[in-house]
Parts: structure tokens; sequence; C-alpha cells
């Protein structure tokens, strides 16, 4: 029996080579040249996404047994920059206990665990078991559990005394975040209970009482929620908290999106300021994102670039799926309100070409972009500024008639992508569609930021209060850019930055 896996483990691996051929794997076919995807096999939620000693970690849903979901482990990267990443081997395997699903990773700097020895701070991941053989009995299949590290994330050693969080006899409890509460040296979990989520406290990340539960009648209903995330933010000497989380399906474009609530939290309880549904990404395609700890007060977030509608059958190969950039959160007030703003991290400026700049661009008909910026790309930042925000759209498109086209439409005070001519779209029929968000801005003026890769766009309008996120898969990369307007749009200033490969380093 070993001789035959044997075999068939070199068959295998000899087709993956003959497949790939002599090129690097980041110049197959859909590959993104400036976000994250594993080299192989199947990827979804970020997890575990912790910063220390310089180092940005982020885990993720891993499968390397196929491109489509399966008993998930948890991969691994790093990165000094938040742009570059190093892909290292699985972190955290499945054992007896289950599958490894969704959680985050915590700095014990104070030992509270009691894990640490001298000179030696634990790393402590917090993650939820799936036991395949329970759920098929529906039978409190999911609960949470930790282990951890004394080497910097090179090594795991799992709790003995798992699992540290019983089911409460439910199907969906899973994804547990946790964060250090200070003001009363403890502990905090959120974790995604079904259609709602529950809090619970630890002075140790072991013993775990619940606190309360908050959402069951709050936000979308339609699906599950999963992957919370609970954070604050400093607004005049006051926290403002928000709660983050993610739904699947009742996106407000169908499928997988991710919600939040902002109020206040005292240690126990979350009281929401309003009962307004609120959308961290009105896209299609930004899913189960949540933030990095132990990075002082800056709010970074992450999300997979996916919609569980069609994940599993996009025409990729190799690998299937890769993360969003990494966005810069903060917290805006308009009127009464609070609203979260995204931004991607400054870091993207690390991969900048020359940028060129046009200024005074009047989008009659059609003004054609491509001609105006010298030399050809599918890779690249778009910043335009305008002082009134009118009619218009971003057509990107290839020689063979394909188009992604993104806009504003005032009548509807919405913004837009149109992807029903993109390329590859009869793969799934959630696929084709328009996509729409609200503005939220009440400014006349605007900004918006394009990021764009070989088969994705992320939009960032009026400061990053209204952002979308969408994928799509042409049979030629789009390296045709055209403005259009009916109403005259005026873009005061237009720059167009060049984005290298952040696989560079790894070709060499």
């Amino acid at each position: 029996m070993k001789k035959i896996t044997g075999i068939l483990f070199l068959f295998f691996g000899l087709m993956y080579t003959r497949h790939v051929g002599a090129q690097s794997p980041y110049q197959e076919t859909y590959r993104p040249q400036v976000h994250f995807t594993p080299k192989a096999h199947w990827m979804n939620d970020p997890n575990g996404l912790v910063f220390y000693k310089g180092v940005y970690h982020m885990f993720f849903q891993y499968y390397a047994g196929s491109s489509v979901w399966g008993p998930n482990s948890w991969g691994h990267a790093v990165s000094t920059d938040l742009i570059h990443w190093k892909e290292l081997e699985p972190a955290l395997a499945p054992d007896s206990l289950g599958l490894i699903a969704s959680g985050s990773a915590v700095v014990d700097a104070k030992n509270t665990s009691g894990f640490g020895r001298p000179g030696q701070t634990p790393i402590v991941a917090i993650y939820a078991y799936i036991n395949q053989e329970l759920e098929k009995k529906n039978i409190n299949a999911q609960y949470q559990a930790i282990a951890y590290s004394l080497d910097e994330t090179k090594t795991w050693t799992k709790y003995p005394g798992n699992p540290v969080v019983k089911n409460p006899g439910i199907r969906d409890f899973r994804d547990p975040k946790v964060i250090w509460y200070a003001e009363q040296n403890k502990w905090v979990m959120t974790v995604a209970t079904q259609d709602h989520v529950t809090y619970y406290s630890s002075p140790n990340l072991k013993e775990w009482k619940k606190e309360s539960e908050f959402g069951k009648t709050n936000g979308a209903h339609t699906g599950v929620w999963e992957c919370p995330d609970l954070i604050y933010f400093e607004d005049h000497g006051k926290k403002i908290w928000v709660q983050i989380v993610s739904i699947n399906p009742g996106g407000p474009n169908g499928g997988s999106a991710t919600q939040y609530f902002v109020g206040d939290f005292n240690g126990s309880a979350f009281t929401p300021f309003d009962t307004a549904t609120k959308w961290i990404d009105y896209g299609t395609d930004d899913y189960a994102g949540v933030t990095w700890s132990n990075t002082g007060n800056r709010r970074i977030f992450l999300g997979w670039m996916s919609n569980w509608d069609y994940a599993t059958v996009v025409p990729t190969e190799i690998w299937r799926s890769s993360m969003t950039i990494p966005r810069e959160l903060n917290i805006k007030k308009t009127g009464n309100s609070y609203l979260l703003s995204s931004t991607p991290v400054k870091e993207l400026d690390l991969i900048n070409e020359k940028p060129q700049i046009l200024s005074h661009v009047s989008a009659g008909r059609e003004v054609n972009l491509s001609a105006a910026l010298a030399g050809k790309t599918s890779h690249y930042k778009l910043k335009i500024l305008s002082d009134e925000i009118k009619d218009f759209s971003l057509v990107l498109s290839n020689n063979q008639g394909e188009e992604l086209m993104i806009g504003f439409d005032p009548a509807a005070n919405q913004f837009y992508v149109d992807r029903t001519r993109s390329g590859k779209i009869a793969f799934s029929e959630h696929f084709p569609k328009m996509i729409r968000a609200p503005r939220l801005s009440k400014e006349k003026n605007t900004d918006l930021v394009f990021v764009v890769d070989d088969t994705s766009v992320e939009l960032f309008a009026d400061d990053g209060q209204t952002v979308m996120t969408v994928i799509f898969f042409p049979n030629q990369r789009m390296e045709n850019i055209s403005l259009k307007s009916t109403q005259g749009f005026v873009a005061n200033k237009i720059e167009f930055n060049p984005l290298r490969a952040i696989w560079n380093d790894e070709l060499k």
C-alpha cells in the first residue's frame, strides 16, 4: 500500500510539474500579481492574524488535498510589509478532535496562560474544531480550542485540556476572535453562534465563562453568522466599539458579505448605537475579514476575496482564492452616526512604479486613458479626484471585446460594477451581474481609488466610506482603460500608478 501511494504521489507531482511547466506558478493564468494567493490548493478565511517582532503572520483556512474545500488546516504566510508574503508550511493540522476551523491568535505578553518560559513569550492560537463524525450525527460537533507557540510560530503545541469551550448544544459554534480587555484585566472571546454572536471572558485563555449575546434582533439574518471581530477606535478620548461579523448567505449583492455594528462594549455586553445594517464592503468578493492583533492603534483588516456562491467553481486549477489588499480601518462620524472607512494600507506604495498624472480630464462621451497613459499594465492603482461627483464609468477592456465597467449612477446615488461581459462568467449563475453600492458621503466632491489586479478590482470611494470588491476572469488581460460620462464628469486629477508584481522576489 505504501508503494502504491508513493507511485501515485510521484505521478501527480509529475503531472503538476508538466502543467505548470518551466514557468513559475505565480505566472499562471488568472494568478493575481499584487494579492496573496497560496502556491497551490484551496484557501479561504484569513485566520490568526497577529503581528510580532516586526513580522505579520497570516494564517488561513487551507486544504492541501484539492483546489476545492476539504478538511482544513491552518496555512501560514509571513510578511514584514503586508504586501510581499512568504508562504510557510501549514501550522495546525486536523486531529482526533476534528478539522481546524477559523480563529485568531494573540501575543500573551503577560503570560496569563502560564505557557511561557524565561525569554519565551507565548503566542496563543484560539480556533474552532469541527468534528465531522459528530457533525454527521448532528451532535455538538463544533467547539473552541487553543494551541501555543514558544518559538515565534515555528512550532505549535495543542493544549491537552482542549476543548476550552464546549458546544452549548447548537450546530454553528465557531470562529473565536480574542482580544485583551485591559480595563478588567481579562481576555474577551467573540464566537459566532448560529445567527448572532456570544461573548466569553477568561483570565488565562484556558478557562472561559459566558458573558452575553448580541445580534439576535440586529442586522441581516438570512444566513449563518461567521468570523466575528470586536475592535475599538478612540474618538475624543472615548472608545467607539465596532462588532464586525460576516454572513452567508445574505449579502447586499447576494451570497457572502460582512456587516458591522457600532456601539459600546463594557467588557461583558455590546450595545449598538443604532439598528441600521451596515456593510464593510458592498462588493460580492470580500468575506470573513478580520483584523491583525498586536498592532497598537492600527486596525488592519484582511478579507477572503471570493464568495461561497461560486468559490469552488471559479476557473482556476492549481489554486483557488486570494486575499484582499490589507486595509486600514478608521471610524468617521457623519451627523449622529458612525461609519467605518476602509483604505488600502500605506505599504501598498512600496510597489508603486513611476506615477503618471493627468490634470483636468473632462469625460465627454469617452476618453481613452490608455492613449494618455503610456504603457500597458493589468495591475495598478488609479486615483481620481473631482470637485463634483457626476455620472461616470471607468471601463476596463481587452481586444476580445470583454469589459468590466465601474461607475456611478447619480439618479440612484449608487456606485456599481458590471461584470456581465467580463470574460468567463458561465461557471455559476450567480456570477454575471450588476453589483451596486450606495454612496454614503454627503459631500459634492469625491475621491476614488481603484486597486486593479489581473482578476480583481477594489473600489474605495469618498475616503473609503463606500467600498466594493469584485473578481472577474477575462480571457485576455484587460489592459485598455477608458472614462465615459453623459453629464460631463470632470476629473481634476488622475494619478496612475503601475504596481510591481509582489512575486518578483519569489521568481528570482
